[in-house]
């Protein structure tokens, strides 16, 4: 016990933020609020998951891929028809061409495919790099591997980053560079001068770059550009996404992970001892889903874009800031409008004052973004029409309420 923090599992509590400076373990801010909306009956607009479920055609793959037998381990990488698949799919979309053998590996969702990453490749004298702020698992993966947590902050109201504060951020340790495009919390799709920045302070560096894309398909008006596809990017960049944000079966936890041969090896020798395989019904499922046509995948980022105005505009209404964002499924405001600088407590109001639950941005933060953040809060519209439409209402009437 000579080290402050022996344990692995404090160093992820405290990477997540969960860790008090007295050591008090909390629970996460999507468990709180989600039991402050089941107390007050709050429409919960924090954790981002749909309430309803996606095509027809993928939910009866699945049910005839069960009743064919397909209910034992799946192979460690992945169903053959999954991996060639997930390579179409990026050829048609991207021009990406990757193995389906070799370059290709089917993880338990895109956040078992971070953490096979990052502790594959990353340890103690290591530094990470990411954007800030940041989706929460990245800073308990990052703890727990006993790398460095580094952040380049994004800045209201674009969420844009600083190119001259994201070269500082960069140092002879950065092993890994980690890129969430589009970026979760803040809804931002990066141009491609930003992710060509990306790509050439990682060679400058020599970092691995590793990209979650799971919201690739879910922008509005902007393009989503993978970093794999940009000069100098592809042999040294580990792509990841999901079927859960593209399909809304987010609970069938069936993710992927794309890239150079090494560097996928080198993942899939961790990955095998985490879950070894999963979901063997879904792989088979979400293989026909990949090939579900164009027309699919632009009206779910329609439906999703009309999905953001509505909410927007009960948000506004309630007289907050709003972010509009460019993707994902979270819009951001700033609550200073309202003379409230403090995101994190008015969260924990909000439920009762309003019947509506949101997510404090500053969680997703270092003390210094928390405090940079201290009046956001992030709100998901991934939810029904009719639901978003009572969300708006009631949120529309903040300002009376306060």
């Amino acid at each position: 016990m000579n080290s402050p923090m022996p344990f692995p599992w404090q160093r992820a509590a405290t990477g997540a933020n969960l860790l008090s400076p007295d050591g008090t373990l909390g629970v996460t801010i999507f468990e709180e609020m989600t039991t402050l909306a089941l107390q007050t009956g709050a429409i919960n607009l924090g954790q981002g998951f749909p309430d309803e479920d996606g095509p027809v055609e993928i939910k009866a793959a699945a049910q005839a891929a069960i009743a064919a037998g397909a209910n034992q381990y799946a192979p460690g990488k992945g169903i053959l028809e999954l991996r060639e698949a997930i390579s179409l799919h990026q050829e048609r979309f991207y021009g990406l061409e990757p193995d389906p053998q070799t370059e290709i590996i089917v993880t338990t969702g895109a956040t078992e495919a971070i953490a096979a990453s990052l502790l594959a490749l990353v340890g103690p004298g290591d530094e990470v790099l990411t954007f800030e702020p940041f989706y929460d698992s990245y800073g308990a993966i990052i703890g727990l591997s006993g790398a460095r947590h580094v952040t380049a902050p994004l800045l209201a109201p674009d969420f844009m980053p600083d190119l001259a504060a994201l070269d500082a951020a960069f140092s002879s340790r950065t092993r890994v560079v980690l890129v969430n495009n589009p970026h979760n919390p803040t809804g931002a799709v990066f141009p491609r001068e930003v992710l060509e920045r990306v790509v050439e302070l990682a060679i400058r560096h020599d970092a691995v770059i590793i990209t979650d894309e799971v919201y690739e398909h879910l922008t509005f008006g902007a393009r989503h550009i993978p970093v794999a596809t940009l000069p100098g990017a592809a042999g040294r960049t580990l792509t990841i996404s999901s079927a859960g944000k593209t399909f809304s079966f987010t609970g069938w936890k069936i993710g992927w992970l794309s890239g150079p041969e090494h560097l996928i090896a080198a993942a899939r020798t961790v990955k095998q001892f985490l879950s070894y395989s999963s979901g063997t019904p879904f792989q088979s499922a979400i293989a026909a889903g990949l090939g579900l046509p164009d027309e699919f995948y632009a009206g779910i980022a329609d439906t999703l874009q009309l999905k953001r105005d509505i909410l927007s505009e009960g948000l506004r209404a309630a007289g907050l800031d709003v972010f509009t964002p460019q993707g994902t499924y979270f819009v951001n405001v700033d609550t200073a409008p309202l003379g409230i600088t403090d995101a994190v407590e008015l969260a924990r109001r909000l439920p009762a004052l309003v019947g509506v639950a949101a997510i404090p941005v500053p969680v997703f933060c270092h003390p210094e973004g928390a405090e940079r953040t201290r009046s956001l809060l992030r709100f998901a519209f991934c939810k029904r029409i009719d639901v978003l439409q009572e969300a708006a209402e009631r949120l529309a009437t903040l300002r009376d309420r306060l």
